[in-house]
């Protein structure tokens, strides 16, 4: 994917995600971006994820598919609901701020990929840049193209991925699934 935020401002929203957090954590305050500092870059609308690591261990992670907001206040949004509402882990302590890695990941428009079977799904799915979503009526779920570094085999990546959103591990080989691909430009610090 190309690049879509340049190195300078990389650095400052890697910057943003961690004052934001820190400042909702610490004072119960959301953190106020001096707009002066952006340029048109961070200014228009954006699509991210935020993904908050200790340890080498997932911490959080939380964004969103769809680009609504300027990309400076999506990382805002995702870096504090990363740390204190991702349902999966309780909410970030004081404690633990200076411990957390920092990791964003910034997304191209998902698109659909159209596939008549699931073998067909499988071969055209490109491990580790394609991020996958599902969808089956109401419930839908997605791994960002990261997440193939653990789960490197697509089978496995699909089966995940479906009990992520709620199904069985194999539902994707007997359901046609609606399924959209899309690509990041991920940096962290």
């Amino acid at each position: 994917m190309k690049q879509i935020v340049n190195k300078k401002n990389q650095i400052l929203l890697l910057s943003i995600a961690r004052d934001s957090l820190e400042m909702m954590v610490r004072d119960k305050k959301l953190f106020r971006v001096d707009k002066t500092m952006l340029d048109d870059e961070l200014k228009q609308d954006g699509a991210s994820f935020v993904t908050l690591q200790r340890g080498g261990r997932l911490r959080g992670c939380i964004g969103t598919l769809v680009a609504t907001q300027p990309l400076y206040q999506d990382v805002v949004e995702h870096a504090i609901a990363a740390g204190t509402q991702d349902y999966r882990f309780p909410p970030v302590s004081v404690d633990e701020l200076t411990a957390l890695h920092y990791e964003i990941s910034i997304l191209s428009q998902p698109v659909p990929l159209p596939y008549e079977t699931s073998e067909d799904l499988l071969h055209q799915l490109q491990p580790g840049v394609h991020g996958v979503v599902l969808v089956s009526g109401q419930s839908r779920a997605t791994f960002l193209p990261q997440v193939w570094q653990s789960i490197p085999k697509k089978e496995e990546f699909l089966d995940h991925l479906c009990v992520k959103m709620g199904v069985g591990a194999g539902e994707w080989r007997k359901k046609h699934f609606a399924v959209s691909i899309y690509e990041v430009q991920e940096f962290a610090e």
